[in-house]
């Protein structure tokens, strides 16, 4: 029997359309005479769906008693039995209701496959197992329904329903998605344009994954190797050194180009592991690549041109990107064509970049100031000398004649001239002597002996060897200054960047000993508080991990015997550990010491910056708190003991009503002032962090209905959107009451009397959120911060009537409750004040087969 084919309508989030997609393209198969059924369909009330399901076949649901509660699911017995050509079955990813014979959903659609049945299904992205995290992530909201990513990558056919978000949020405002009861709080929490916008990437992201992984698996099997530029693939080579940044940033902008570009950075190492990088520069560039968004690679090659080549190949790159050869064009003269030149020839039809960069040894040991050569340069010249004199005597002693010794000469002077240039005063002066000897040996009558028969025959040989020392001295000391030159060079740059650092105001000090310890090419460099507590330090691993060091250390300088310490003004110990510094090594790190005391100096100054701010906003407080008893305490105290003055007065004589009106504002003043120190005490609390909390288990209702009474607000007053069975929250009960009081007392008196506010109850996320919404002028993004400070009348309160204490009393006793408040624009004008608290425990609630907010 032939295997149905599947094919799933992939969506980023619920309404995107996917259901009607699936119902459209089933009645246009019936059209077609194919035999169309529906096994399932979740329309969620949504009429445009439910119209595109009618006159479609549909197979009755099969019900289960679970606990007293009817589930209805598919029943595939009855849909295996009417056995149609293609079968509807709505959301891939359901949990079938208990008792039966499968958990999932796609086991059922399975085994209508296997029974040659073609189905149609849908599925959103935070139900792929691989992205369920990240759609958590993003969202806020877990999702327990996933479906094996294996499963949607063997469907025969994948497509994205795709809605923009800006449409796919104006569809859930005009209620084509959810009932009016869930917008506001859908648009503020999961449908964010910025959620939207991610979960939209996400989809397309993978099924663009999907079509290439298909283009490979097709490339593979067709045995097809040639470079397919489908999308933009673009390959940078890193070696370890400081350049790979700028490789990174430029190839980065090279796949940006073009839509759905890759960036690949691959490092080659050898297989014995001895090939020279630095793991914390790799480490660095290794998160730089995850943050533009690329995949970073090690492969194990000795060639490393053909190695970078073959994985090029094998990524199908389009681009290849490396760094300009960092040998000098001596070494590159010496020992052939470097990488970059192998690389573009072994390419093929990828195209190579060459990049310029900056100097790669910006970041490595200063130059030594001793020797004016290396010695792998004075050992090169002495070969040459060895090598090169035998062979042109040789060449001399064939082609000999007596007019020839001048020519013979100027041969074994152009030989000391190179051998000067390469290796310096004593190779030189080697070479000098040797071709000297040769010389007359070989070449000067008489040959054979050491005997110069001519005294002119002896000057030129002296002036000979003399003309090889002078040049051999000339080209020593251009190479000292050169050395000197790069050490000054570096120093300056050094020097530059610590001073840059300081100068903008940063805390350098983990820049400065890593800068410390690479410039003088130590083993460790740690600094130490005065009292021994370590600050900061680098070592690399090796050191750290407790191997020995080399008694010789990098280059062939001694190691010092152990950590010398160097004085950091009074703030610290500067510990060095490795090779013995010399005296213009001393010098430049005398002037890094200062730098580093400077440092520690503003590290100072700044926790003694941060420790003012809070003194700061605490002399605010309590100036405010000063101005309020001075000003808003003083009216209704007034008030109060003018009416208490007049009623006890024996000089005047007021009517029964007259009392009673007297009475009246004594106690609405004294009601007033009651209000407004228990809010000034409360107000302390918080700020000195004493506020008394008592969290228990509650519904909502237990502290909304006191709120209502305390307010006076009745059913024309306020307007109430509650569950049939309202979350269980852990709060406190008196503190949440005052919040409510506070927001709804604000929100009546600015909804303008038009339309009135609305309290709803809702979940979100695994937290519970009341949502006080009004429809009045709302709060200007810039303020919405503000206005949650203490002592802030922008529209929460008056002069008249409080200290604009209402909305940072409310956010202090939530956050004290281990809640949030935070203030959102209401769609169409207004403000909604959320205030969300975490659930209290529930150990015996039990998961029916439900669709959670994400559910299409």
């Amino acid at each position: 029997m032939t295997r149905g084919r599947l094919r799933v309508f992939l969506g980023a989030a619920p309404g995107v359309g996917k259901t009607y997609a699936m119902l459209e393209e089933g009645r246009r198969l019936r059209a077609e005479g194919r035999d169309v059924v529906v096994g399932i369909v979740e329309t969620h009330g949504r009429a445009a769906t439910e119209a595109m399901a009618e006159g479609l076949e549909a197979v009755p649901r099969r019900t289960e008693d679970h606990r007293g509660v009817l589930l209805a699911d598919l029943d595939l017995d009855a849909l295996l039995a009417r056995a149609p050509e293609v079968a509807l079955v709505d959301e891939l990813a359901h949990t079938n209701a208990p008792g039966t014979a499968r958990d999932k959903r796609w086991q059922d659609v399975e085994v209508l496959l296997d029974a040659g049945i073609d189905v149609m299904s849908t599925v959103n992205v935070q139900h792929i197992e691989s992205l369920n995290d990240v759609v958590e992530r993003i969202t806020g909201v877990p999702h327990r329904e996933t479906i094996p990513d294996g499963v949607l990558r063997r469907a025969d056919q994948v497509e994205v329903v795709d809605l923009a978000p800006e449409a796919l949020r104006g569809r859930l405002t005009e209620g084509s998605v959810y009932p009016s009861g869930r917008i506001d709080a859908a648009l503020s929490n999961y449908f964010r344009l910025g959620n939207l916008t991610a979960l939209r990437e996400l989809a397309l992201l993978w099924l663009a994954d999907e079509v290439d992984s298909a283009l490979q698996r097709y490339r593979a099997e067709q045995g097809i190797d040639d470079r397919w530029e489908a999308r933009e693939r673009v390959v940078v080579a890193l070696t370890g050194g400081p350049e790979g940044r700028t490789l990174l940033r430029r190839g980065a902008r090279i796949a940006s180009r073009s839509a759905g570009g890759q960036l690949l950075a691959v490092h080659v190492t050898t297989q014995d592991g001895l090939r020279g990088a630095d793991p914390a520069e790799l480490a660095a560039q290794r998160g730089l690549v995850q943050k533009l968004g690329g995949t970073y690679h090690e492969v194990v090659g000795d060639q490393t041109s053909t190695a970078l080549v073959d994985f090029a190949k094998g990524a199908n790159a389009s681009q290849l990107v490396i760094g300009v050869s960092r040998r000098s064009r001596l070494a590159a003269l010496l020992t052939g064509p470097g990488i970059g030149a192998t690389v573009i020839r072994e390419s093929g039809e990828i195209d190579v970049h060459i990049v310029n960069h900056a100097s790669a040894g910006s970041r490595s040991a200063l130059p030594h100031s001793g020797g004016a050569l290396s010695l792998r340069r004075r050992m090169l010249g002495a070969v040459v000398a060895l090598i090169g004199g035998p062979l042109l005597t040789l060449l001399l002693t064939a082609f000999r004649t007596e007019e020839s010794i001048t020519g013979d000469v100027l041969s074994y002077q152009l030989l000391v001239i190179v051998v000067a240039l390469i290796g310096g005063i004593w190779p030189a002066l080697f070479a000098a002597v040797l071709s000297g000897l040769t010389l007359d040996f070989f070449l000067i009558e008489p040959v054979r002996t050491l005997t110069i028969g001519e005294p002119a025959h002896f000057t030129a040989l002296a002036l000979y060897i003399a003309n090889a020392v002078l040049v051999s001295y000339v080209v020593d000391q251009a190479a000292r200054r050169t050395r000197a030159a790069s050490r000054s060079a570096a120093e300056s740059e050094l020097l530059a960047t610590i001073a840059g650092g300081v100068l903008r105001g940063q805390d350098t000090l983990q820049a400065l000993i890593t800068r410390t310890r690479e410039a003088f090419g130590l083993d460790a460099a740690r600094l130490h508080a005065p009292d021994g507590t370590l600050l900061c330090e680098d070592a690399p691993a090796v050191q750290r991990s407790g191997a020995p060091s080399s008694a010789v250390g990098a280059g062939g300088q001694a190691t010092a015997p152990g950590p010398v310490g160097i004085p950091v003004g009074e703030r610290g110990v500067l510990e060095l550990e490795g090779r013995t510094l010399e005296a213009a090594d001393r010098r430049l790190l005398a002037v890094i010491t200062a730098q580093i005391d400077a440092a520690l100096e503003y590290r100072e100054l700044s926790r003694a910056a941060s420790a003012v701010g809070p003194l700061a906003e605490a002399d605010r407080v309590r100036t405010a708190l000063l101005a309020a008893v001075g000003h808003d305490l003083r009216r209704p105290l007034t008030a109060a003991t003018t009416a208490v003055t007049s009623l006890r007065s024996a000089d005047l004589t007021f009517s029964p009503e007259e009392q009673g009106a007297l009475l009246e504002t004594a106690e609405q003043s004294l009601g007033t002032l009651s209000t407004l120190v228990t809010d000034l005490l409360d107000a302390s609390r918080i700020q000195a962090g004493v506020l008394g909390v008592v969290l228990e288990p509650l519904r909502p209702e237990d502290v909304i209905l006191p709120a209502l009474e305390e307010l006076d607000l009745g059913p024309g007053d306020i307007e109430l959107e509650l569950p049939a069975e309202s979350p269980l929250l852990l709060a406190d009960a008196v503190l949440l009451q005052r919040v409510l009081v506070n927001l709804l007392s604000n929100a009546a008196r600015h909804a303008g009397g038009a339309v009135p506010p609305v309290l709803s109850v809702s979940d979100f996320g695994g937290r519970a959120e009341l949502r006080i919404i009004d429809r009045g002028p709302g709060i200007p993004d810039d303020r919405k911060d503000t206005v949650l400070l203490p002592f802030q009348r922008l529209g929460d309160t008056d002069n008249a009537t409080g200290l604009g204490l209402g909305m940072a009393l409310a956010r202090g006793f939530v956050e004290g409750m281990g809640g949030r408040l935070t203030l959102e624009d209401t769609p169409g004008g207004g403000l909604t004040s959320v205030v969300s608290l975490p659930h209290a425990p529930q150990p015996d609630a039990v998961l029916l087969g439900g669709t959670s907010v994400g559910a299409a």
